[in-house]
C-alpha cells in the first residue's frame, strides 16, 4: 500500500513570516508585527511585556519578511516547478479588517488573495487557507485584549464569513487557528494575550481557547452553510510525549501532557470537553465563564479533518532535574536516543508514525500534516549551489514514517512541508534558521536583495512529488 492518488503534496507558508508589506494597502498592525527580534522577544511573546508600540532600534522581522507580498507569482511558479498539488498559507486578518472589526472589509486586501488565489488555481494548486495563524489585528488587542473577551467571537466569525463568501470557488480546504494549544505556551504570540499582574494566568489562557473554540465552531456552521463542499479543520501543534523511563511517574506525567496538548482538538473534533478537563480546571483553579449555549456550538459543529504540525517527539520526567531541550516553547526533557538539529529540536521520524496513529486511533477524521520541516542552516558554495542533504535526510524518513503509517490504516489526506521557501522563523525570528527547497538572500539583520535561488532539496522534492512519495533517494 503506497500513498493514495489524490494525496495533496506540497508546502505551507504563514502571511506574517512571508508577505511583509506590513502596512500596504491598508493593512493594520498585527501581534506578530510587534514581536521584535532579539532579546525582548521572548518576553514579548510569553505575554510578559505588552508591546504598546514599536520599541526604538528592534528589528521586526514580519515588517518585510520574504516579501511574498510582492513575489508571490515568481514563488507559487516554483511552486508548481515542484508540483505541488497543494499550498498552505494564511489570510492576515488585518488585511481584511485593518482594526479586526471595522464594518466593511478592506477592498484591496480581498483583491490580493484572490489574485493569489487564482494564481494557485492557474496551476491546479489546491489552497490550504488558515484563517488565524499567530496574527490578530492588534486594534482588537487594544480594544477587547484579544481572545481574553468573548467580543472578539462576533468579530471573528465575521472577518470568516466574508473569506469564505469572497474566496469561494478558489479555496475548499480551510483551518480555523493554527496551533490552537500553543497560546498555553506562547499566550502573546498565540492568542494576543498580555498578562496583569495578580491575574490568573492559566484561567486567562483556558477562557481565551474557549472563546476560540466558539468561534472555531461557529465558522465551522458558517463554513459548511456558504459551500457544503468546504472543509473545514482543526490544526495541532503535534508530537506524543514519551515517558523519560518506565517509572509510573513518568508515564502518568507523559499522559497529562498529551492531555494537555489535546485537550483543544478533543472538543473541535468530538464536539465537547473531555471528562479529564475538569480535574484540570479543578486543580488549576479555571472557572470558565461558558453562556448558554456554547457547549450546544461545540457539539454540532465539530471539525471535517484534523490537521497538525510535526517537528520533533517529546519527553517527560517527574524528576525536576532532569535537563530540557533548546528551542521551543513547549519544553520536553532531552531524549537520550535522538538526535537534535542545530536549535536543539529532538529529530524523531518514528515519533510521527506513532502520532499519526495516536491522532487516529483517538479521533478517526482524516488527518493532514500541514508542517514537518527542519529549520538548519545553509551555505551557498562557490558554483551557486546549496547542497542541503541534511533536509533531505530528515523529510525522506519522515516521509518513509507516513507511508508506514497510511500501511497501518491512518487516513492521511496530504503533507504540507514547513517553509516551502525560506521565511522568518516564528521561534526566534531569524533568517538563518532555514526551512525552505528555496533559498531567500536575506540575513537576520533585514538585509539582503530577496533573491530566490532554488536548493539541491528542490529537486528531490519534485521526484517524491512526480512518483506519489515512491522514489525517495536523489
Amino acid at each position: 500500500m503506497g500513498f493514495p492518488k489524490d494525496f495533496l503534496w506540497g508546502g505551507a507558508i504563514a502571511a506574517n513570516q512571508a508577505e511583509g508589506a506590513y502596512l500596504e494597502d491598508g493593512k493594520g498592525l498585527t501581534t506578530v508585527d510587534m514581536i521584535p527580534h532579539g532579546e525582548k522577544r521572548m518576553f514579548v511573546k510569553l505575554g510578559d511585556m505588552y508591546p504598546v508600540e514599536e520599541i526604538p532600534g528592534e528589528n521586526y522581522p514580519s515588517h518585510e519578511a520574504i516579501d511574498f507580498y510582492h513575489h508571490y507569482k515568481e514563488d507559487i511558479a516554483l511552486f508548481a516547478e515542484m508540483g505541488f498539488k497543494t499550498f498552505r498559507t494564511s489570510i492576515a486578518w488585518a488585511r481584511i479588517f485593518p482594526n479586526g472589526d471595522e464594518s466593511k472589509p478592506n477592498e484591496a486586501g480581498i483583491a490580493f488573495y484572490t489574485d493569489m488565489f487564482k494564481e494557485c488555481q492557474k496551476y491546479g494548486i489546491e489552497p490550504l487557507v488558515t484563517l488565524c495563524h499567530f496574527d490578530v489585528p492588534m486594534g482588537l488587542v487594544r480594544k477587547y485584549d484579544s481572545w481574553k473577551s468573548r467580543e472578539m467571537i462576533d468579530c471573528f466569525t465575521k472577518y470568516a464569513k466574508v473569506c469564505f463568501e469572497k474566496f469561494d470557488g478558489l479555496v475548499k480546504y480551510w483551518l480555523t487557528f493554527n496551533e490552537i494549544n500553543i497560546l498555553l505556551h506562547s499566550p502573546f504570540s498565540g492568542a494576543g494575550i498580555s498578562f496583569q499582574p495578580g491575574e490568573n494566568r492559566e484561567q486567562v489562557k483556558y477562557q481565551a481557547a474557549h472563546h476560540e473554540l466558539v468561534a472555531s465552531a461557529l465558522a465551522t456552521k458558517i463554513a459548511h452553510e456558504i459551500n457544503p463542499n468546504n472543509k473545514v479543520g482543526c490544526m495541532l501543534a503535534g508530537g506524543q510525549f514519551y515517558p523519560y523511563s518506565c517509572d509510573p511517574n513518568d508515564v502518568w506525567l507523559a499522559m497529562n501532557k498529551d492531555r494537555e496538548n489535546l485537550m483543544f482538538i478533543d472538543v473541535q473534533a468530538r464536539g465537547y470537553y473531555p471528562s479529564y478537563s475538569q480535574r484540570v480546571f479543578k486543580e488549576k483553579d479555571i472557572h470558565l465563564d461558558i453562556h448558554d449555549g456554547d457547549l450546544e456550538i461545540l457539539k454540532q459543529y465539530p471539525v471535517d479533518f484534523i490537521s497538525f504540525s510535526y517537528y520533533q517527539s517529546r519527553c517527560a520526567s517527574a524528576n525536576p532535574k532532569m535537563g530540557m531541550t533548546d528551542g521551543n516553547v513547549v519544553k520536553s526533557v532531552k531524549n537520550p536516543y535522538l538526535q537534535t538539529s542545530d536549535w536543539g529540536w529532538q529529530i524523531d521520524p518514528l515519533g510521527l508514525r506513532i502520532t499519526l496513529n495516536a491522532l487516529y486511533d483517538r479521533y478517526q477524521k482524516p488527518l493532514f500534516i500541514v508542517e514537518n520541516g527542519l529549520g538548519a542552516k545553509d551555505e551557498i558554495a562557490e558554483d551557486g549551489s546549496i547542497s542541503d542533504d541534511y533536509r533531505i535526510d530528515y523529510l525522506r524518513e519522515h516521509i518513509k514514517a507516513m507511508k508506514d503509517a497510511i500501511e497501518d490504516g491512518v487516513d492521511l489526506m496530504g503533507y504540507t512541508t514547513w517553509g516551502c521557501i525560506d521565511l522568518v522563523a516564528a521561534s526566534t525570528g531569524e533568517m538563518s534558521k532555514r526551512y525552505g527547497f528555496i533559498y531567500v538572500d536575506k540575513d537576520d539583520q533585514g538585509q539582503g536583495t530577496l533573491e530566490r535561488r532554488k536548493k539541491k532539496s528542490f529537486d528531490w522534492y519534485k521526484k517524491v512529488i512526480e512518483s506519489n512519495g515512491e522514489k525517495l533517494s536523489f
